[in-house]
């Protein structure tokens, strides 16, 4: 499936990619859903997460608060829902005590406002206008709705992560990695380039507008960091020495008793950790998952690096030195196919370290999209030029130091919601999150320049 559409492209096309990311979406909200029983979708797997169940009925609620009511002008068909799936009036914890509707209610909910959606969207008028202009501008709102279900999925996959019991998920493993003659780092040449995007016709608010940076040059893991090299962190007391971590993730490591990377647990000799239900020993080639921001900081500390800021991390991946032109991926203009990345639930795990050759950026960085979503050192904080669109809880809200920035996406992100400019977020302390990282280190005098 193409996940994104060229500015410039006709009506039809855009018609077309509406309705197959609609219809992929909704596909992987039913294996995610139809997977367990109903006493799996109605119970909170952990306080951090909301019921399976809630977040069916909130995709559908989404949907027609954005689709049919503010494209179509209909009245609401359940309003005396919409308080019940308010994202900001009810913390996660607090969901499972609301009235929220069963299952079976909630499946017909979401499927008829699918329906209405696609009757909608045969007549829908797609015109070519600047980001802002309307919500069906390229088409702007049916991809917001389908990225934003897709989102859900992940935070769904998070949710079956979580859950207790027998495995309920099954893919295939990603193929093993050939790395002979893989360099453990890459220069990224110093100089401008142009962040962020005022073209992609679906990107949100927070990844606009393109703009000039210049970034001194630096060096970057070719990989992100894999679990073979956290083990020796691990091994070197990394857990005991204060010096590597920063105060607020000291008093975490202190107060919650941490010792590793969340499932993980050593037994005699061996690091395990539970992955979907399954019990494995921890594989050493694939890039390290489930890390907080403090975590990821503190091996950069230990291993002599440092986490890349967002910007350094946005040039390794789309910056093309040789035309001096920005990428919309690393490989370039082509949307992301199986052969490029692990994205979409294809594989549940992240595959080994250095998979994806025809992935690479031109800086021979590889899996820079997929496998973990990628720690920054950066703050969440808009753009120069931002402009809120088109409603301020999306991105506006969460502008400010509480907040890390991630990049990449995971093998539980899906292509529509993944791009070179996409933007991720969260609280420093969050583990459950598919996140890992590569660790930068500034470049010598006169290297890269």
């Amino acid at each position: 499936m193409t996940a994104v559409q060229e500015p410039g492209q006709d009506a039809e096309a855009l018609r077309e990619l509406a309705l197959r990311s609609l219809r992929a979406a909704r596909a992987r909200t039913a294996l995610l859903t139809d997977a367990v029983d109903e006493p799996d979708l109605v119970a909170q797997h952990s306080p951090l997460m909301s019921p399976l169940v809630w977040d069916l009925a909130h995709i559908g609620n989404q949907e027609e608060l954005w689709l049919l009511r503010a494209v179509a002008g209909r009245d609401a068909m359940r309003p005396d829902i919409d308080p019940l799936y308010d994202a900001f009036e009810h913390p996660r914890a607090e969901r499972p005590s609301l009235p929220l509707l069963p299952p079976a209610e909630a499946r017909r909910y979401a499927a008829e406002v699918r329906g209405r959606v696609f009757d909608l969207l045969e007549g829908a008028r797609f015109g070519g206008g600047d980001f802002g202009a309307g919500l069906t501008e390229a088409g702007f709102a049916f991809g917001m709705v389908a990225q934003h279900e897709q989102q859900h999925d992940e935070t769904m996959l998070i949710t079956h992560q979580l859950r207790s019991g027998a495995p309920v998920l099954r893919a295939p493993d990603p193929a093993p990695a050939d790395t002979s003659g893989l360099p453990t780092e890459v220069l990224v040449s110093g100089g401008e380039f142009t962040m962020g995007t005022s073209t992609e016709p679906w990107a949100l608010d927070n990844e606009r507008p393109a703009h000039r940076r210049d970034i001194p040059s630096f060096w970057l893991d070719t990989t992100p960091v894999t679990c073979g090299r956290y083990t020796a962190f691990l091994a070197d007391g990394g857990y005991e020495e204060p010096r590597w971590w920063h105060p607020e993730g000291w008093r975490l490591v202190r107060e919650q008793g941490l010792r590793a990377p969340l499932f993980w647990r050593r037994e005699g000799g061996t690091w395990l950790r539970r992955r979907f239900g399954h019990v494995e020993p921890v594989r050493e080639e694939e890039p390290v998952v489930h890390v907080s921001w403090y975590e990821a900081d503190a091996y950069a500390r230990w291993a002599g690096r440092r986490l890349p800021t967002e910007a350094e991390w946005e040039k390794a991946a789309r910056h093309d030195p040789a035309t001096g032109r920005t990428r919309r991926f690393p490989w370039g203009e082509e949307p992301p196919g199986p052969r490029h990345a692990n994205l979409g639930q294809r594989h549940l795990r992240p595959a080994p370290a250095g998979s994806y050759p025809e992935g690479e950026s031109p800086y021979g960085a590889r899996q820079l999209i997929g496998d973990v979503w990628e720690w920054t050192a950066s703050d969440f904080l808009p753009y120069p030029g931002f402009v809120t669109y088109p409603y301020k809880e999306y991105s506006e809200v969460f502008f400010g130091p509480e907040y890390k920035v991630l990049r990449g996406g995971s093998f539980g992100a899906d292509e529509v919601a993944v791009r070179g400019t996409f933007r991720n977020w969260d609280y420093p302390v969050r583990r459950q999150i598919f996140a890992g990282f590569r660790t930068a280190r500034d470049a010598a005098p006169g290297e890269g320049v």
